[in-house]
């Protein structure tokens, strides 16, 4: 944990805490959450893609049959990281994107394994951000922070 006193908050005792925010972010400090959905992410070669993005989507719909809308929110956002960590690693040898400083050009493909996981990925991270429900309740999330 951090000093942050935001993430001493436990966000499914306290949902009206939580911001959606932009990205990633939050996915490993905003608790319970993060020690439920990190052991299920990997993204390591094709097979393990396929395993956690099945896993995670799994979380996804238990949290939306939970009425947990934090829950839902972070496991979407563990398949995009899922799908943007593979691309970056898809992308740049060794997953580093820069070197000495600057930003390197990126191959296609510099690793065709991670480049499959982050397509596993990137078809759980759309399914889950376009469902409905999910939809319906981050407005609905968003509205009550306003």
């Amino acid at each position: 944990m951090t000093d942050d006193p935001e993430y001493d908050t436990d966000f499914r005792k306290n949902p009206e805490e939580y911001e959606v925010g932009r990205g990633c972010e939050g996915v490993f400090k905003i608790q319970p959450y993060k020690d439920e959905l990190l052991p299920l992410w990997s993204y390591a070669d094709e097979d393990g893609a396929e395993e956690s993005a099945d896993a995670l989507l799994e979380a996804f719909y238990d949290y939306l049959d939970e009425d947990d809308f934090v829950g839902a929110d972070m496991a979407r956002k563990y398949l995009r990281m899922g799908y943007t960590r593979a691309m970056r690693y898809a992308k740049y040898p060794g997953g580093k994107k820069y070197k000495d400083g600057e930003e390197r050009e990126p191959e296609e493909w510099a690793d065709s394994e991670k480049r499959r996981a982050a397509v596993v990925f990137e078809k759980a991270w759309k399914e889950a951000r376009q469902n409905e429900e999910y939809r319906r309740m981050r407005e609905e999330h968003r509205n009550e922070k306003d």
